[in-house]
């Protein structure tokens, strides 16, 4: 019996050693929370505040699904901040100056990102040219089209059709005679029955899909994760999940971006890790050459992953300027780096090869609670950019120090 404990013990002690930075990740998260929540009296994990979270973070998250995938192909964009900024400048004066509808405004503005992700992707897939270059280059060149288009002025605001983009919330489809006492019992004046509910519903399909997963890999005889580790892992997630479900529902419901995040995270952790596709983007950033002999065609893969980046910082360019309700020509300074640094946090390799999505989301929330709890406290600009900077620097240490202990 001893001996059985002792082997568990050994077998958790290897496998925590060598998913340290899953866990970590998780861990970190937490604490990071935990703190800002006492050093701000609570006010972190109040209901508006939650919300504010995802409202003020949706454009990173999304943004950084993309990077990921770009980071992963063994590249960077460095033009992603000033991508969004000119997209959403570009939005601003097709609705604002010359009155186009705002549905045409938003297909013209997602192909512009995809002409533009292609462009870069071009140059950086079939001349060989650094991406660090071509990115680089478009950080100037999108930037300075920003002011170009906007004349040095801010432009809005914009229609509320166009704002509901990111200020848009999910309307309530219970009965509010169903609703009223959940509300009285939360203290709210109103409680969302589809926020909870779809909390729960969440809960429920990721737990299912865990146990199902681990039974299919016992039956085949695959390493899995010790199930002390499983069932705290999943109780975490669940408690994580029904208690910001339950901040929304007191507050007003889902946000319309909230559900854009998530569809997207689940599309693009479902592609990475189950397609072909995404299995073949690993092995680009992992070798190149050896992707190459294997048949994969490296050059449009990667010219894909930049046409994607594209997309998505389009996307994020839109929604940053319906929640500002105006395009400014500093829209989008500096915000690579939080994308960047949301994938590196996130655990994604600057080698390439490695990295996932859900790693990256966790990223980006670690650097929005950061940035929320900072604000909240009063801490200055100045020092949150040190803080952060150092985290960075922190993370991509954790993350070469464990591949020279390994290796």
């Amino acid at each position: 019996m001893e001996q059985a404990q002792s082997a568990q013990a050994k077998g958790m002690a290897y496998y925590f050693k060598h998913h340290m930075r899953e866990y970590g990740l998780l861990i970190a998260l937490i604490a990071i929370m935990v703190f800002f929540q006492i050093v701000t009296d609570g006010t972190l994990l109040k209901s508006v505040n939650i919300t504010n979270l995802f409202l003020q973070n949706s454009y990173i998250i999304i943004m950084a699904l993309g990077m990921l995938v770009v980071i992963v192909s063994g590249n960077i964009d460095l033009s992603v901040g000033s991508v969004m900024g000119f997209i959403g400048a570009f939005a601003a004066v097709m609705i604002v100056e010359w009155d186009v509808p705002v549905s045409v405004t938003i297909v013209l503005s997602l192909g512009m990102g995809i002409l533009i992700g292609a462009a870069q992707g071009y140059f950086v897939a079939y001349w060989k040219i650094p991406s660090f270059i071509v990115t680089l280059a478009g950080m100037l060149v999108f930037r300075g089209a920003s002011l170009w288009l906007l004349e040095g002025q801010s432009v809005g605001p914009f229609p509320k059709a166009f704002q509901m983009l990111s200020t848009g919330f999910v309307g309530d489809i219970f009965p509010k005679a169903m609703t009223t006492p959940l509300a009285e019992m939360a203290g709210s004046r109103n409680f969302n029955g589809l926020a909870m509910s779809l909390g729960i519903i969440a809960v429920v399909i990721i737990v299912y899909i865990g146990l199902r997963d681990r039974a299919r890999n016992v039956k085949y005889g695959i390493e899995d994760e010790p199930q002390s580790f499983f069932v705290v892992r999943n109780i975490i997630v669940a408690i994580a999940l029904l208690f910001v479900s339950f901040k929304l529902a007191t507050f007003r419901g889902l946000p319309n971006v909230l559900i854009s995040m998530v569809v997207l995270t689940v599309i693009y952790a479902f592609l990475t890790a189950n397609t072909t596709i995404g299995r073949r983007i690993y092995a680009l950033g992992g070798n190149e050459k050896a992707a190459k002999l294997s048949g994969i065609k490296t050059e449009r893969l990667m010219f894909l992953a930049f046409v994607n980046m594209g997309l998505l910082a389009a996307l994020a360019g839109l929604i940053f300027a319906a929640r500002l309700n105006t395009a400014t020509p500093k829209a989008g300074f500096a915000v690579e780096l939080d994308v960047i640094a949301a994938v590196f946090i996130g655990g994604a390799s600057m080698s390439g090869g490695s990295g996932k999505v859900i790693g990256a989301v966790v990223g980006a929330f670690i650097m929005g609670v950061m940035n929320n709890g900072m604000s909240i406290v009063g801490i200055g600009i100045d020092y949150q950019q040190v803080i952060k900077g150092l985290v960075l620097l922190a993370a991509v240490f954790f993350d070469v120090y464990n591949k020279n202990k390994q290796g």
